[in-house]
């Protein structure tokens, strides 16, 4: 009687015990909203949202979802797909007149095989350079995240993105100092050849290492070919776009199936708060980088990257 006592009562604390651990393992309408509007924002401010989604858990000391964001299958990957879908779905309404005209003009030349406005042009721009992030995504994304999701690399990666927007703010500088002297005039979005647009969009691929910032190193990139601030950005916000909104919806079955399972009702207070954030940062930065630079956001990177390293080392 004794030992069906005892045995009974090792399967009650198992039981427990494995309850414990479930519950553990969700993701709380608190951390949702949290997290969401954290990667509605720093998707589109030039300073990583993949960096921050897995530097501020540890930080916060949420240990379940530390544990789950280097783990090949769990429900973390399939929560943070929501994110990005609410992410990409701000950018579409607040960019819906430009894209209703991009889309337009792209079936118009599809249909006369010419390339005969700057919409139209714009249009394929954006088809050529999204595609090396596309295929590139498509093959890596998923063990590229799986390996540097962790606080250390992703900390180590931010401080290299404050470099590299340095090394944009020094790029652009040169420019204008050519067009002051009149050796290279001001260029214009609509004057990249698809070339350029392909460098641009391949430039995308370094921001599947957690830290490194997927506007960040497009606008860059514009810088280096000569774009202005206001210009770099705007291809920017529109190249993460399709980009965004494709991964987001390729990956929605698994939020749809097993790994998604306890938590698709905090995905979508998530995904409601990234597109609030999202928002707001793009409307924002759309005004801001008429006049402003990227020195505050490459500044905040190297400081808060070795902060971090400080932390996580």
């Amino acid at each position: 009687m004794t030992s069906v006592y005892h045995l009974a009562h090792f399967v009650l604390l198992a039981q427990t015990k494995s309850a414990g651990l479930a519950h553990q393992s969700k993701v709380t309408f608190f951390q949702a909203v949290v997290l969401g509007v954290l990667q509605g924002v720093t998707e589109l401010f030039p300073v990583s949202s993949l960096g921050h989604t897995v530097v501020f858990p540890a930080l916060f000391g949420w240990h379940n979802l530390v544990a789950s964001e280097s783990k090949p299958e769990s429900f973390w990957l399939a929560f943070v797909v929501a994110l990005h879908v609410g992410t990409a779905l701000a950018l579409v309404v607040f960019f819906w007149r430009e894209w209703k005209s991009i889309i337009g003009g792209l079936l118009h030349s599809a249909r006369t095989r010419t390339v005969t406005t700057p919409t139209e042009r714009l249009g394929w721009l954006l088809v050529v350079a999204t595609i090396p992030a596309g295929i590139t995504g498509l093959l890596f994304e998923h063990p590229l995240r799986v390996l540097f999701s962790k606080p250390l690399a992703a900390s180590i990666f931010l401080t290299v993105n404050g470099v590299i927007l340095f090394g944009g703010e020094a790029a652009r500088r040169r420019a204008e100092i050519r067009e002051r002297k009149g050796h290279l005039p001001s260029r214009e979005l609509k004057t990249l050849d698809y070339q350029e647009a392909g460098v641009i969009g391949t430039a995308q691929v370094l921001a599947l290492f957690a830290g490194i910032s997927r506007s960040g190193i497009t606008i860059v990139a514009g810088l280096i070919r000569g774009l202005n601030y206001e210009d770099a950005a705007r291809f920017s916000f529109l190249l993460a776009t399709p980009v965004i909104l494709l991964a987001g919806l390729f990956k929605l079955p698994d939020l749809l199936g097993p790994l998604g399972d306890g938590v698709r009702t905090q995905a979508l207070a998530g995904a409601a708060a990234a597109f609030v954030a999202a928002l707001v940062s793009v409307r924002f930065l759309t005004r801001y980088f008429k006049t402003r630079t990227l020195w505050p956001f490459g500044l905040y990177c190297l400081v808060a990257g070795t902060v971090f390293i400080i932390r996580f080392a």
